[in-house]
C-alpha cells in the first residue's frame, strides 16, 4: 500500500505531493457530505446540468408513459389468427415501459426534480407518438417506430450524460437495452406475419 493510500485509509491527511490527484482526503470527504446533507444523492461531484437532465429524464417519463398506453391499447385490440402471441408481446412490452417509467420518476426525485405525470401535455412532451393502428400489422409497425424514436433519443442522451452523470447514463443505458430488444422482437413479429 502507498503511504498516500494508507493515510487515506486511515483519514489522514496526506500532501498534494503524496496522494492520488483524483482521490479527495478522506477528512474533506466527510465535511462536504455534513455540509451538503439535504443534497441527497448529488454531490459536489456531479457534472451535469441538473435542470437539464430532469428535462431530459421528464421527457423519456412522458414517451414511457405513451409507450405503455399505446402497448396497453395493442394489447386488448389485437384480433386475428396471430392475435394471442403478439397480444402477449404487448402486454410484456407495456409492463417493461411501466417498469422503465418507473426508474425515470425514481431518478427524477433523487435529482431534486418533480416527476410529470401530468395528462396534460403528455403527448407533447413524448418522444414517440401515441398511434392506435389498424390491424394487427399495423400496430407491430407503430409500435416498432416508437421503439426506434426511444432507441434515438436515449442514445443522444447518453452521450450527452457521458461521464457527468454516471447513474443516470447506466439507468438509460439498461433501459436503452431493452428498447433495442423490443424492437428486435417487434422485428421479428412483422417478419413472421409478412411471410404468413
Amino acid at each position: 500500500m502507498t503511504k498516500s493510500a494508507s493515510k487515506a485509509k486511515t483519514g489522514g491527511n496526506a500532501s498534494s505531493s503524496e496522494s492520488d490527484p483524483f482521490l479527495t482526503d478522506i477528512k474533506t470527504l466527510r465535511e462536504r457530505a455534513r455540509k451538503h446533507i439535504m443534497d441527497g444523492a448529488v454531490t459536489a461531484s456531479y457534472g451535469a446540468d441538473r435542470g437539464v437532465v430532469v428535462k431530459l429524464l421528464n421527457e423519456a417519463l412522458a414517451t414511457e408513459l405513451v409507450c405503455v398506453l399505446r402497448y396497453k391499447r395493442h394489447y386488448f385490440m389485437a384480433r386475428g389468427i396471430n392475435a394471442d402471441t403478439v397480444a402477449a408481446e404487448f402486454l410484456v412490452h407495456a409492463t417493461e415501459e411501466q417498469g422503465h417509467a418507473d426508474l425515470i420518476a425514481a431518478r427524477i426525485v433523487q435529482l431534486k426534480g418533480e416527476p410529470d405525470f401530468n395528462p396534460e401535455g403528455l403527448a407533447m412532451r413524448s418522444h414517440a407518438e401515441y398511434v392506435e393502428g389498424k390491424g394487427l400489422v399495423d400496430m407491430i409497425k407503430e409500435d416498432l417506430v416508437a421503439e426506434r424514436i426511444a432507441i434515438d433519443s436515449y442514445g443522444e442522451m447518453i452521450r450527452y450524460l457521458g461521464d457527468k452523470d454516471v447513474t443516470t447514463r447506466r439507468m438509460l443505458e439498461d433501459i436503452l437495452a431493452v428498447e433495442e430488444e423490443h424492437a428486435d422482437d417487434l422485428s421479428s413479429m412483422l417478419e413472421k406475419l409478412k411471410a404468413n
